[in-house]
Order: structure tokens, then sequence, then C-alpha cells
């Protein structure tokens, strides 16, 4: 065999032609099974997403946005709830609602509540916390007993409070009359404002579960240092415990306030067994949302009523961005440093 006769793939041929390679044989399209595979299996993940998301999504729907849709569109209109007469009124309800003496007075008892409260509660589950937090005997069966009541439905714990400060058969005016004590007028004003806030008060176990588990989560060792360095309880507690329980105070307080606002407990301790409508109420116990029960279902004013609520609405937003614009520089959140970032290499005269 002579040399002429070798040639190498790709390598020029004395004619000049380069010689071809050989290649693959043509055979089945391997990439066309994995993309169809991938293509099965991200159809069923989006199948089993909506399976499991779609009963929510319809709950969602039905239960959420749609009342709401319908309670704007009602907050637009004189609609009394029973009659097909309504018509589109604008924004006339809101005018009213923002003029009328009755629904402002209201208001103000709701922030006057609102203030004396949410202090109240948050400070009185911060205190039960710092003590049930002690290395003490039992303590777990007082964390138990503290937290009972919150467990109480709140209709429940309401028409308990009523039972205890009914004027005629109460255990509050029975040890009263014990001491040779006139009976007192509980639910009556100017006392039935002061049972609220006490009924509120005893749902102080839920403000004590979550200021304990803060209070769990702050590090021994910055208390052991502190003691080192000889600070005594109330400096360890003002300059360790409370910055770093800050997050946890803070979520409560807002948490706090639209509840508040909300509160809808003084028609259940106010009203005599056989309910004369919500005009039995005490005046300092006339909240918001007893008016709006009012106007709903004494007045049958639906669409005034939907308005009302659209304003809390959009009051319970207001109030809570001011509280997050009031709390920077309060708040301390426990976020690891970032790490440095690489620096880069200057060069002699450069910027």
């Amino acid at each position: 065999m002579s040399t002429e006769q070798i040639t190498v793939p790709g390598a020029p041929s004395p004619s000049g032609e380069t010689a071809a390679r050989p290649g693959p044989r043509p055979g089945p399209r391997a990439g066309t099974h994995t993309g169809r595979r991938r293509s099965s299996l991200t159809t069923r993940r989006a199948f089993a997403f909506y399976v499991f998301a779609g009963p929510w999504v319809l709950g969602f729907l039905a239960l959420t946005a749609f009342p709401l849709g319908y309670a704007l569109w009602l907050s637009l209109t004189n609609s009394d709830g029973l009659s097909n007469n309504s018509r589109f009124v604008g924004l006339a309800n809101y005018r009213e609602v923002l003029t009328d003496p009755e629904t402002m007075s209201s208001l103000a008892r709701t922030g006057v509540f609102t203030a004396i409260t949410v202090p109240l509660t948050l400070a009185a589950g911060l205190l039960l916390a710092v003590l049930v937090n002690q290395p003490i005997r039992a303590r777990g069966l007082f964390r138990t007993l503290l937290y009972l009541p919150a467990v109480v439905p709140p209709v429940g714990a309401a028409l308990t409070f009523k039972l205890i400060f009914d004027r005629d058969s109460g255990a509050a005016n029975g040890f009263l009359d014990a001491l040779n004590i006139d009976g007192i007028s509980w639910l009556m004003d100017p006392y039935a404002r002061w049972v609220l806030i006490t009924l509120t008060l005893w749902g102080a176990g839920n403000a004590m579960i979550v200021s304990l588990a803060g209070l769990q989560d702050v590090p021994k060792e910055l208390y052991e240092a502190a003691r080192i360095d000889g600070a005594n309880t109330w400096q360890t507690f003002t300059r360790i415990t409370l910055p770093l329980l800050s997050p946890v105070l803070f979520f409560q307080v807002i948490t706090g306030i639209i509840a508040a606002v909300q509160s809808f407990l003084p028609l259940l301790i106010s009203l005599d067994p056989t309910p004369r409508g919500v005009t039995s109420v005490p005046e300092g116990n006339y909240l918001f949302m007893i008016h709006v029960f009012a106007q709903y279902f004494a007045n049958g004013r639906y669409g005034y009523a939907s308005a009302m609520l659209w304003v809390l609405f959009l009051i319970i937003i207001v109030i809570t961005f001011l509280v997050f614009k009031l709390s920077k520089g309060a708040v301390f959140y426990a976020v690891d440093p970032e790490p440095d970032k690489p620096s880069r290499p200057r060069t002699l005269g450069g910027k």
C-alpha cells in the first residue's frame, strides 16, 4: 500500500479536498424524550398545585372577595337590605359618616378604649410572662392557669362577666353585700366601661404566651455578661430584655389595635336577658362597631353601615402605617450582619 492512499480524517487530500470525518449514525433523538418527560412532570405538578390550592381560592373568592366587593357596592347605595328599590347615591354615605355627630362620638369612644386597653394588655402580658419565666416550682401549671382565660370563647367570657356583675344576682354585688356595702349597677354608666376594660384584661394570657416565647429566645449569655458587669435587674430588663423583645411587642401593638377598634363585646355584656335592642347599651360602651350593628339591624341602613365599615378599614390602615413609621428606631431586629463585600484592588493613583 502506498502512502498516497492513506488519508487522515479532516486532513487535506493531495487534490486539495478535505476528507470527511466519520460522524455518528443517525438514531432516535434523546432530547425529544427528555423534553417530553419534563413537560409531563411540569403538567403533573401544576395539576397537583391547582387541586390543593383550588378549595382555598374558591373559598377566598366566595367568602372574602365577593363580600368585600358587595359591601363596597352597598356603601354607594341607599340599600335597606330588604327591598330592591335601592339607588346609587355615590359618596353621600361617606360624607354622612364624616359629619354625623353620633358616629364621630362612637369613633372617639373606640379610640379612648383602644388607647387604654392595648397598653394595659401589653403590660399585663409582659409582666405575667416575666413572672412565669422564672425558675419556680409548678411553672407549667401557672402558665396553663394564666392562659386558660384566653382559650375561653369571647361570647362565653362576655356572658360570664354579665352574670358576675349583674345588679341583682351577680357575684360582685354578693361580695359587697357580705361587707354591708350597697350593690352597684356595674353594667350601667359610669361603671360599664370599666367592666369592659376588665374583661379585656382578663384575656391577657394570649399576650403572655407571645411575650413568653420572645423571652425564651433571648440568649442567656447576655444576662450572664450583664451580671458580671454589675448590672442590676432593672438595667438588665431595660437594656437587654426590652430591646430584644421589641419586635414581639410591636407585633402585639399592631394586632391589639386592630382587635380593639373592632371590639363587639359591649353589646354582649350590656344587653338585658330580653334585649330591647342596641339602644340599651350604656353610652360609655357604645363603641363604633355597636353603632354599625345598630345601623344594620335596628335602622335597616345597609348602605350607610357598609360605608362606616369601609371608613373603619381605612382608619385601621392609616393607624398601622403611622405605628410603623413611629416605630423606627424603637424596634430592634436581630439580623446577622452582611458579609463584607470584596473590595476591588486599587492601583497607585486610582480612585
